[in-house]
C-alpha cells in the first residue's frame, strides 16, 4: 500500500472514532480496509498483467531472434548483424585481396557468419531463465520505457551468460567449419608478401562478440515491431498490454 493510501487510511481512522458511535466503529473500518485491499489486489493484478505481458513480448522476440540467426545465411545475409573482418585485421584483408587472395579472405568471412549461425541457438535458455526472473517493477518501466527497453534490460541481464555459454559452442563451430585453420593458411600467405604485417588474432572472442550483437540487434528489431506493429502482437496478451502502454 502506498503512503498515501496509509495516510488517508489514519485520517478516516480517526474521523470515524471520533464521529460514530463506538459499536458503528468497526464495521465502518471494517469495509473501509476490505475496499482497500480489493482495490490493491487489482493493483496487483495490473502488474501481473504487465509482467506476463512483457515477459511474453520477450518470449516471442527472443524467439524469432533466435530462428532468424540460426538458420543458414542468418548472419551472413543480414548485411546489418553480417560478421566482418575485425578492424584490426582490415591491412591484412586489404594486402591479401590486391595479392589475388580475395576468394581465401571470402571463405574465412563466410566460415566465421556460419560458426555464429550455429552458436545462436544456445542462446534460448539463457533468454527463458531471464525472462522468467523479471520482476513487476521491472516490467512496468520496460513498458513505459524506450522503443528497445527490453532488449536493452535484457542484454544487460543476459551478456554474461551468453558470453559464458556462447565461448564453446563457437570454438566448436569455428573447428568444424575451418575457421582456425583457413586463418592460420591466411597469415602464412601473408608473411609471404613483403611489408604486409601478420599478427595472430583472437577470433573466437571477436565471434562470440559480434554474434552476440547481431543477435541483441534483431531481438531489438523484434521489440520495436511488438510496440509500434499491432500485427506482430500475435497473442490476446501482447494485444491487450501493448494497446494500453
Amino acid at each position: 500500500m502506498s503512503l498515501n493510501r496509509i495516510r488517508l487510511v489514519t485520517v478516516l481512522a480517526v474521523v470515524l472514532v471520533v464521529l460514530l458511535p463506538a459499536a458503528h466503529v468497526s464495521a465502518q473500518l471494517d469495509r473501509l480496509l476490505k475496499g482497500l485491499s480489493q482495490e490493491s489486489a487489482g493493483a496487483d493484478l495490473s502488474d501481473a498483467k504487465i509482467a506476463s505481458g512483457l515477459r511474453e513480448a520477450l518470449r516471442v522476440g527472443t524467439q524469432n531472434a533466435v530462428i532468424l540467426t540460426s538458420k543458414t545465411d542468418g548472419y551472413f545475409l543480414n548485411q546489418a548483424i553480417k560478421i566482418l573482418m575485425p578492424e584490426k585485421l582490415q591491412t591484412l584483408e586489404q594486402g591479401l585481396r590486391a595479392f589475388g587472395y580475395g576468394s581465401q579472405v571470402e571463405e574465412l568471412v563466410l566460415s566465421m557468419n556460419r560458426a555464429a549461425e550455429q552458436s545462436a541457438p544456445a542462446a534460448k535458455q539463457i533468454f527463458g531463465n531471464a525472462i522468467a526472473a523479471m520482476s513487476f517493477e521491472d516490467a512496468r518501466k520496460i513498458l513505459k520505457g524506450p522503443e528497445t527497453a527490453a532488449t536493452d534490460y535484457f542484454k544487460i541481464k543476459t551478456t554474461d551468460q551468453l558470453t559464458t555459454a556462447f565461448r564453446p559452442t563457437v570454438e566448436r563451430s569455428m573447428s568444424k567449419v575451418g575457421v582456425t585453420r583457413q586463418y592460420q593458411e591466411l597469415l602464412g600467405l601473408a608473411k609471404a608478401i613483403p611489408f604486409l604485417k601478420a599478427e595472430s588474432y583472437d577470433l573466437n572472442t571477436y565471434v562470440v562478440s559480434k554474434a552476440l550483437d547481431g543477435l541483441f540487434y534483431v531481438v531489438a528489431d523484434e521489440e520495436r515491431k511488438i510496440r509500434t506493429n499491432p500485427a506482430a502482437r500475435v497473442t490476446d496478451l501482447l494485444k491487450e498490454v501493448f494497446a494500453k502502454r
